[in-house]
């Protein structure tokens, strides 16, 4: 039986994981806090224990592959709880390396297009260092990101464990996302629904790339069944700036207007990966194009706020 613990099942990434797995005939168990649960719970079929990679409990059996997907993603979540954040990323990352190394399961970890800060290389290529300020209120999720990496490398390159796989990921969106998010398209599409202007910080020109979940759970599926050790870009490299996208809304949802604030500081400018690696070594790229999936999150909103 191919078993997989799915940790931050609950999520948005990881319940939708955790569905594509359970229908590719999978036995999943998804571990999670419920700090930042999707509105639709964990699907049906899918053990749920409730619990943090910080201290994990233990669970009976052998897992043949574990998706480390644990952490709050969105700015307003890993804000509130910094020294939680950094901790799910260094002792929660460890822990589970240690369980992948005693059960000889793949690990799968995600990683964030986070880790490349505010870049100075444009698009972002794997092989990028970075430009992430460490005394920004975001370095807490960056750096834990960045740390949770190197220890993967280290269990790797130490031969603790080997089957290892990083995805780092870019700006998805979809179905299963809360409406209290925080992310730019869940704030601008919830905000249109509700008639409320939508918020745009800064100036509105700055950049990011949306990739629609289902294109980014193939990419992780073939990441996992891969032998690619290497960190790898999974996003849309189309980049569409925040005052285009509140027009692709409004053509969708209404419009009702747009309000603008400060820009948070190190918020990046630009954000666009360079997937020439997904493309070469596993045949992925997106196929879901942002109109089509914008459509989908707008009826799924939709349907979460009418209760």
């Amino acid at each position: 039986m191919t078993r997989a613990l799915v940790t931050g099942g609950a999520g948005f990434l990881g319940r939708n994981l955790s569905e594509r797995l359970q229908a590719d005939g999978y036995e999943v168990v998804a571990l999670d806090n419920l700090s930042s649960a999707s509105p639709l719970g964990v699907p049906d079929g899918v053990e749920f224990i409730e619990g943090d990679v910080i201290e994990p409990p233990e669970i009976a059996g052998r897992f043949t592959h574990i998706y480390h997907f644990a952490s709050p993603a969105s700015p307003p979540r890993y804000l509130t709880d910094p020294i939680g954040t950094m901790r799910t990323g260094a002792e929660g990352t460890r822990h589970m390396l240690e369980w992948a190394e005693r059960d000889d399961a793949v690990f799968t970890f995600a990683s964030t297009s986070e880790i490349y800060g505010d870049p100075l290389e444009h698009p972002q290529q794997e092989s990028y260092f970075g430009n992430v300020d460490i005394t920004s209120p975001r370095a807490c999720y960056d750096e834990a990101k960045r740390y949770a990496e190197a220890l993967v490398h280290a269990f790797h390159r130490s031969g603790r464990h080997t089957r290892t796989r990083i995805v780092r990921v870019f700006n998805t969106y979809g179905p299963g996302m809360s409406p209290d998010d925080g992310r730019v398209v869940s704030n601008f599409l919830v905000q249109a629904i509700k008639g409320e202007p939508m918020t745009i910080q800064g100036d509105g020109t700055q950049t990011r790339s949306f990739c629609y979940v289902d294109d980014l759970i193939e990419g992780i599926i073939r990441l996992s069944r891969s032998e690619v050790a290497l960190p790898v870009n999974l996003g849309n490299p189309n980049e569409i700036t925040m005052l285009e996208l509140a027009d692709r809304v409004a053509e969708i949802a209404g419009d009702p207007g747009k309000v603008f604030t400060d820009l948070p500081q190190s918020d990046p400018k630009i954000r666009r990966p360079d997937i020439s690696r997904a493309v070469e070594l596993l045949d992925w790229k997106p196929v879901v194009e942002l109109a089509d999936g914008l459509v989908e999150t707008h009826q799924y909103f939709k349907q979460v706020l009418a209760g």
